[in-house]
């Protein structure tokens, strides 16, 4: 509804977005990292909000580059700006999100290079989730590679607390399974972009 409906749906949206943030609050049961139990988090805190936009925008290009292609200086730039609209959408102050792509880059290393990014027993358990999910039967074969993105995605240090194995080895298999979702998924998911839900509903 964000990307594709109109101003007044991507607004409905957002307002339905913030109004669940609001009543996502409390206090840690444990030490979590190096937060001791007892901290108090909410979900509309402007830092928490800038790091979840962060991993969508570093993930979305990181996923563009493997399994589509190069996108070029500007394009990641306008991307980026196109981002911070949507971080808008969801209530992200402005003034939070850095300026530039540069700048973002410059966020991002210094969170990943610090104590408060790292894995903890509730992650692991979001993560096997989503590194088992319940896919219908003709969509388990992507499940491998969907594991392999997934480790090779990851900064090191992540990967390694996450228990992810990454090699060289695993190298060939996903570059493979990239070439094939470039050749056999994406000209269908390409078709079902240019599908309004409008022409959906009246081919149904």
């Amino acid at each position: 509804m964000i990307v594709y409906g109109s101003k007044e749906e991507a607004e409905r949206t957002g307002e339905a977005v913030r109004a669940v943030h609001a009543h996502v609050r409390g206090l840690t049961r444990e030490r979590l990292g190096p937060f001791p139990a007892g901290t108090p988090y909410f979900a509309s805190d402007p830092d928490l909000m800038l790091w979840v936009h962060a991993t969508l925008v570093e993930a979305s290009l990181a996923v563009y580059r493997r399994f589509v292609g190069r996108l070029a200086p500007d394009e990641e730039e306008t991307y980026y700006g196109e981002m911070a609209l949507v971080a808008r959408v969801f209530g992200l102050p402005p003034a939070v999100v850095p300026a530039k792509l540069a700048d973002f880059r410059d966020y991002l290393d210094a969170q990943l290079a610090g104590p408060e990014i790292c894995v903890t027993p509730p992650a692991r358990e979001v993560a096997a989730v989503i590194l088992e999910p319940p896919l219908p039967t003709p969509l388990r074969v992507l499940v491998p590679a969907h594991r392999l993105a997934t480790a090779a995605l990851l900064p090191a240090n992540l990967r390694e607390e996450y228990g992810l194995r990454w090699s060289r080895a695993h190298a060939l298999p996903l570059a493979l399974a990239a070439r094939s979702l470039r050749a056999l998924a994406l000209p269908a998911l390409r078709t079902a972009a240019r599908v309004s839900p409008l022409e959906l509903t009246y081919a149904t």
